[in-house]
């Protein structure tokens, strides 16, 4: 049957369902009425055979326990959409399922380090991941990417190994393609990280949640750069961003390594986290066996809206500066040039352009003077938001 949910540019109301993105803003501090492109999920209906697969459990009418076994089509669904989206050959006993990425990362935390120990992130990064060692009682450590004199980021490996070897670290949480900032990192990079941290025994999560939204070239799988370093990460993979699933709760864990798998494993036995829900499970078979065409144009429509967004900006918003991402759907905006601190240009954003957008300062210290803005929405919405910036920056102008 063809794919019937290919109209990228209707505009469906997500108001009153609860959603986290349009229904909380008064509740967050934010006027009712800012237009929100903070959140990374998408504004799109997902692919037709997803909600197909849900409509059916939906007349089935038992939701009762329900889980994933050897032979009935589940991992040869992630399996295979791995192997056709990134040259990614898993095994099954890599494979452990998780409630998110996020569940993903705070287990990991907690069965490959002590408290007290260091884990090492690289900011402006994903504000969770700081949360995340915080609240699990590790301490959190930052070799903050840095800037080169185009604008782009890079890692400055000498400050990466200098923190590692300084503060002892066990972990590093390597974000790739990387949020914010929307660096794809090339091999080079990745062998470089992963000599570093091979020869100082540090176990790195590598969350791989972005990977199917690559803009030059293909997603490089971190574990796969060089066959030995499987011995010492944790890949996160899932649908969510892919297919806009974030609220069904799945995600795809691979740990080749026996042992790091069976202390994965025994962790996440002590959460209580038995079986994942049969919705996700559903919604996320459906998705990789055929979502294909779906994926395809979605992913088309929305590079072209960060090229829209790309020469809006540079003929609109002289003042505001946009390096395309190599990888992610979210673009991160220095407003630096204007003058303004953080605190006013949150206050510029919110109370004049009337936009709910993340703030670089969460991300990081190095992320102050930047906003992130997701371009995963139709063109119309993502047009009135670049015109209410172009309004409130021009307006305070003149």
């Amino acid at each position: 049957m063809p794919e019937r949910n290919l109209d990228f540019d209707r505009v469906v109301s997500r108001k009153n369902t609860r959603c986290l993105k349009y229904d909380f803003a008064a509740r967050r501090g934010y006027p009712e009425d800012v237009l929100p492109l903070w959140v990374a999920d998408m504004d799109f209906r997902t692919s037709s055979y997803v909600e197909d697969a849900l409509e059916g459990l939906t007349r089935h009418n038992i939701y009762g326990y329900s889980n994933t076994q050897p032979g009935d089509g589940f991992f040869e669904s992630v399996s295979g959409w791995m192997k056709r989206r990134h040259g990614w050959n898993v095994d099954p006993s890599w494979h452990v399922k998780t409630p998110g990425v996020c569940f993903a990362i705070a287990t990991a935390i907690r069965a490959f380090t002590e408290p007290g120990d260091a884990v090492l992130i690289q900011q402006p990064v994903y504000y969770p991941f700081s949360s995340l060692i915080r609240k699990n009682g590790r301490r959190r450590v930052s070799s903050d990417l840095v800037q080169d004199g185009d604008g782009n980021w890079r890692i400055d490996f000498d400050d990466f190994e200098r923190k590692i070897a300084e503060n002892d670290v066990k972990m590093f949480i390597l974000c790739s393609p990387h949020n914010p900032v929307g660096r794809a990192w090339s091999a080079g990079e990745l062998a470089r990280i992963g000599r570093i941290c091979a020869e100082h025994r540090v176990l790195v999560f590598s969350d791989e949640i972005h990977a199917d939204f690559t803009w030059n070239g293909e997603h490089r799988v971190f574990q796969e750069t060089d066959a030995s370093f499987r011995n010492f990460t944790v890949t996160a993979t899932s649908p969510s961003k892919t297919f806009n699933l974030a609220g069904l709760q799945q995600s795809n864990i691979f740990i080749p390594d026996s042992e790091l798998r069976r202390r994965f494993e025994q962790e996440l036995e002590r959460t209580g986290y038995d079986e994942p829900t049969v919705f996700g499970i559903a919604a996320a078979q459906a998705a990789y066996e055929h979502g294909d065409e779906w994926y395809g144009a979605m992913k088309a429509y929305v590079a072209e809206n960060i090229g829209f967004a790309d020469r809006f900006i540079r003929e609109c918003l002289p003042g505001i500066r946009m390096n395309k991402p190599e990888g992610t759907y979210l673009i991160w905006l220095d407003f630096r040039d204007t003058g303004l601190d953080a605190s006013e240009l949150d206050d510029r954003i919110i109370h004049r352009a009337r936009l709910w957008l993340d703030s670089g300062a969460i991300f990081g210290k190095p992320g102050e003077g930047f906003q992130r803005i997701n371009t995963a929405c139709p063109r119309s919405v993502l047009r009135e938001a670049l015109e209410r910036l172009e309004k409130a920056f021009t307006d305070a102008a003149h």
